[in-house]
Parts: C-alpha cells; structure tokens; sequence
C-alpha cells in the first residue's frame, strides 16, 4: 500500500478521487486545524512528525498560495524531504499569470467562475477568501503567486528531478518527481482537470 500525505486545504478526502484508489492508497491528512480532523497536525513548512522518505506522494492543494514567499522553499524542501524516492508531490494553486491577464483587460471583480463557494472574481484568487478574512481569519489571505515558471523553478531548486505544469480555469497543477515521474504522475494531473 502506498501512503498519500495529503496537506490540502480543506476537509475533502482524495481516497478515489485522481485515481488515488482506496486499497492501494493510504492517506495520510495533515492540517493546522484540529476541526479537520488530521492524522497529523502540522504545518506545511514543519512536518517533522512525518519521517524521512516515507511518502509515495505528498498532494498539496490550494495551500501553498498562503505562505509568504521566504517560506515556499522550507514547504517544498519538507515534501522533498518526506517522499520516497520514486516519490512524486502534486501542488495546485492559482495560476497567477492567467489571472493578470483578466485583470490587464480591467476584470477585477468580475465572476471568472463559480465554485462550489460562489463565484470567484480575480480578486478572490489575488487576495484570498475574501469573507473568511473580513472575519479575522488571516489565514486565508493570499501571500504568494504563482505562475508555470515561477513554480517549476522554485521545485527544481528543492531537487526535484523532473517537473511538469499544466493551467486551466485559472488553476495552475504542477507535478515534480524525485527521480522521473511515472504515468500515473500524469494520469493524476489530467484528472484534475476532468
């Protein structure tokens, strides 16, 4: 059985989802947030709880965005440091650059899309979940962007071997292996955009 460390944000589970199929998976949550009921609770930037090399992948969804740019290496330095060594991470984020460009053609507040919360504008995407942050909750807020480059760069600096990116609907999925990435590393990724 392979373990996914799942640090998502959020209370969904990935189980049969992404093809990350129960009987074959084992996932692992860690979160901040006791409520969400984690394996693990953790931070993204300090998951010393979980040992060296003992996660096949480490799934990070909509989180990243809300470190401050001096903490995004310590985060990808500590999924590199839990994967195994065929071990591949997958990070989902907003795709900053496709987002300027909505804003460059004078959409700031415009719906983009709906999500399961509402709709989504462009500033939602720049600066967080707007109503959790009027609430006091900071956490929220968006520190850092991202785009295909930017992301791709930041991995390969924390020795990752292999990188891919892909965008679509102003999310941005990028995979980064260890070593080479398998199929079922690309077979995730087009998942996603399912």
């Amino acid at each position: 059985m392979k373990n996914v460390l799942h640090v998502g944000c959020g209370g969904h589970h990935i189980i049969n989802t992404h093809g990350f199929n129960q009987g074959e998976w084992n996932e692992i949550r860690l979160d901040i947030n006791p409520a969400m009921q984690p394996n693990i609770i953790a931070t993204i930037t300090d998951m010393r709880q979980v040992p060296d090399a003992s996660i096949d992948c480490v799934y990070s969804s909509h989180n990243i965005e809300h470190l401050y740019a001096h903490e995004v290496p310590k985060a990808l330095k500590e999924f590199r440091r839990v994967l195994r060594d065929d071990g591949f991470c997958v990070i989902i984020t907003p795709d900053i650059q496709a987002v300027a460009l909505r804003v460059a053609q004078g959409n700031l507040t415009g719906e983009l899309y709906r999500s399961s919360a509402g709709p989504i504008s462009a500033l939602d995407i720049l600066y967080g979940h707007r109503p959790s942050i009027e609430q006091g909750n900071l956490y929220m807020a968006h520190h850092t962007a991202f785009t295909d480059i930017s992301l791709r760069e930041a991995l390969i600096i924390q020795d990752f071997m292999e990188t891919a990116t892909e965008s679509e609907n102003y999310t941005l999925v990028a995979i980064a292996g260890c070593t080479r990435l398998s199929p079922f590393a690309y077979d995730v990724m087009d998942s996603i955009f399912k």
